[in-house]
């Protein structure tokens, strides 16, 4: 294989990794959000007493703290789905980029995961780092936090 379908199959790696990371955690937080809605209702008893009327209230509220957790994955994998993850030469929305042997994706804040051998971690387009390499191609060097980095890759 040549080394832009190395880079390209890389690429789809690295993306399918990311997507199904944060589907697994929007599955995870519509659990818990279900879950605690679904305690937060009262059964079909004619009475209840406080202690039923609080801890249904409280599910409630844990069920309406859950619910960003949703909508933000949601929103992550929307991202994703609509990002371009061909190969590009310059740092944009759905590049891979690497300096100082850490790589990174660029589309959404993650932890950080591994993938074929690498650990990666995504960033923000919003993210302060992203602000300070968009547009940058491999070789070029930014400023942050008061340190020089030279990108080492773009893909």
């Amino acid at each position: 294989m040549t080394a832009s379908k190395d880079n390209a199959a890389r690429k789809q790696a690295v993306r399918d990794k990311l997507m199904s990371l944060e589907e697994a955690e929007l599955a995870a937080a519509i659990a818990h959000y279900e879950s605690y809605l679904g305690e937060s209702r009262l059964d079909d008893r004619e009475s209840h007493d406080k202690d039923d009327i609080a801890d249904a209230r409280e599910n409630a509220d844990l069920a309406a703290a859950f619910d960003h957790p949703v909508h933000a994955h949601h929103a992550k994998i929307d991202a994703i789905e609509n990002a371009d993850f061909s190969l590009t030469d310059t740092v944009r929305p759905g590049a891979v980029v690497s300096f100082n042997d850490k790589h990174f994706v660029v589309i959404v804040s993650t932890s950080k995961f591994d993938c074929e051998g690498e650990t990666y971690m995504g960033i923000s387009t919003q993210s302060p780092i992203y602000k300070a390499m968009e547009g940058l191609k491999a070789g070029e060097s930014f400023t942050f936090n008061g340190r020089e980095i030279t990108l080492d890759e773009v893909l």
